[in-house]
This record gives C-alpha cells, sequence and structure tokens, in this order.
C-alpha cells in the first residue's frame, strides 16, 4: 500500500478516518468502533476475572488483573484525599482504556486497513488516541465531571467564591476570576492535546517506517516498537494520574 498515490497520498490515506455526516455532526466511525470495542474488552477481563477469582494461587490473567487494581488504588490512595467510591474505578478505568487504545498503534499500519479495504471501507484509523476527537470527548467527560463534583461537595455558592476569591481575595474578583476560568479550560485541553499529540507523532514515525524499503524497516520498527510500549503505557498513566488529581481539586471543600 505504500506504493498507492506516493509517499504524501499514504501518509493522508492513513491518518484519514473513516467518517459519516457532514460538518458538525461527522462521525468518525472507526474511532468510536474501536473505542466501544476496546471498553468491551476491557469490561470482559475484569468481569471474567473477577467471576474466577480464587483465593488459592492465582492464574496468569488473575494476576495482571490484582496489579493493576492494586496498582491504581495505590495512586488514589496517595493523590486523593477526600472520600469516593467512584475515583478507584474511574482512575482504573481511564489507564486501562487508554492503554488499549493506544496498544493499537502497535499493530502494523497496513495490516487493518487492508482488511478493511477488502471489506470496501476506504479509509480506516485504528488508533482512537490519534483522533483529536476521541481524545477530546474523554478529556471533557473528566472535565464534566470536575464540575459536577465542585458543586456537589463545595456547593453552588463554595464553588463561586472559590472562582472569585482565590488566589489574590475578595479585592481582585474580576482578575480571580480570569484566572480560575483559564486554569479550568487548560485541564481538557491539556489532558486531550497531550495524549493526540503523542500518539499522532508515535503512528506517523510508523507510517514513515513503512514507506521505507522492507529491508530497513524491521531495523527501525523493532526498536521503534519496544520504545513506544513506554510511550503509551506513560501516557495512560499520565493521563490517569491528572485525572485523579483533578478529581481530588474538586472534592476539597475549604
Amino acid at each position: 500500500m505504500a506504493s498507492e498515490g506516493g509517499a504524501t497520498g499514504y501518509i493522508v490515506h492513513h491518518l484519514t478516518p473513516l467518517t459519516v455526516g457532514e460538518g458538525f455532526w461527522t462521525l468518525h466511525l472507526d474511532t468510536l468502533f474501536f473505542s466501544a470495542l476496546l471498553g468491551g474488552l476491557f469490561i470482559w477481563f475484569f468481569k471474567s476475572q473477577a467471576d474466577k477469582a480464587t483465593a488459592g494461587v492465582p492464574n496468569l490473567t488473575q494476576n495482571v488483573a490484582e496489579m493493576l487494581v492494586e496498582f491504581v488504588d495505590g495512586q488514589v490512595k496517595d493523590t486523593f484525599h477526600g472520600r469516593s467510591e467512584l475515583i478507584a474505578p474511574l482512575g482504573l478505568t481511564i489507564f486501562c482504556w487508554v492503554f488499549l487504545w493506544n496498544f493499537m498503534d502497535l499493530i502494523p499500519v497496513d495490516l487493518l486497513p487492508l482488511i478493511a479495504s477488502l471489506m470496501g471501507m476506504e479509509y480506516l484509523r485504528v488508533v482512537p488516541s490519534t483522533d483529536l476527537n476521541g481524545t477530546f470527548a474523554l478529556s471533557l467527560s473528566v472535565f464534566f465531571l470536575i464540575i459536577f463534583y465542585s458543586f456537589k461537595v463545595k456547593g453552588v455558592f463554595g464553588f463561586a467564591k472559590e472562582l472569585t476569591c482565590t488566589p489574590f481575595g475578595p479585592w481582585m474578583m474580576p482578575f480571580n476570576l480570569l484566572l480560575k476560568v483559564v486554569e479550568e479550560i487548560a485541564k481538557p485541553i491539556s489532558l486531550g492535546l497531550r495524549l493526540f499529540g503523542n500518539l499522532y507523532a508515535g503512528e506517523l514515525i510508523f507510517i514513515l517506517i513503512a514507506l521505507l524499503p522492507p529491508l530497513i524497516q524491521p531495523l527501525l520498527s523493532f526498536p521503534w516498537a519496544v520504545f513506544h510500549i513506554l510511550i503509551i503505557t506513560l501516557q495512560a498513566f499520565i493521563f490517569m494520574v491528572l485525572t485523579i488529581v483533578y478529581m481530588s481539586m474538586a472534592h476539597e471543600d475549604h
């Protein structure tokens, strides 16, 4: 597929999503499909391990599930200082879901698009985190939770007081409000753009490697894939930790 339409056409083809609709109502079907598929895989894995959990010697998959739960639980205990039954499941879901999104980047770039082309689909972008719509949808979901719990824990008056009276006191109310609005808006923007930018760059490098002669590709693709494992894990971890930190700030009642 690398020879079709030249290098530029090849890159554009792989970075073009499968869409339906026009304008604001355009849906990226590949992002929606793979997100739902990977979310279902996450739910099935942990549900199956919970059903088969034993107090005896655990098998490999139970070990993996328990390690993930304990890892996320440790991060929540170290970072979150409020009381909520939502934070640990939310952190686990975000870490595993984002990791699975990112893991799709390790699948050979031509494999799934080739299968899709045989099924009559012209475009297919298989990594949801390389789609700005996907990363912003997740970050906006976190943002809405932050706003919801800020109102729930602090109350309307308490949250309004925090927006207008910190950090410089009530005499600087307009300036305080401006700073707090910028701070709150920056949370979903930074979450979404950080994940998108890192994975988009990683995917682009894989595509560029695929344009090289076949004898050279393994020499570059394998080392980059090994290094990329660290990147996809780190990005999932950062998204999870920042979510926990932001939710902790929303639960602080002054």
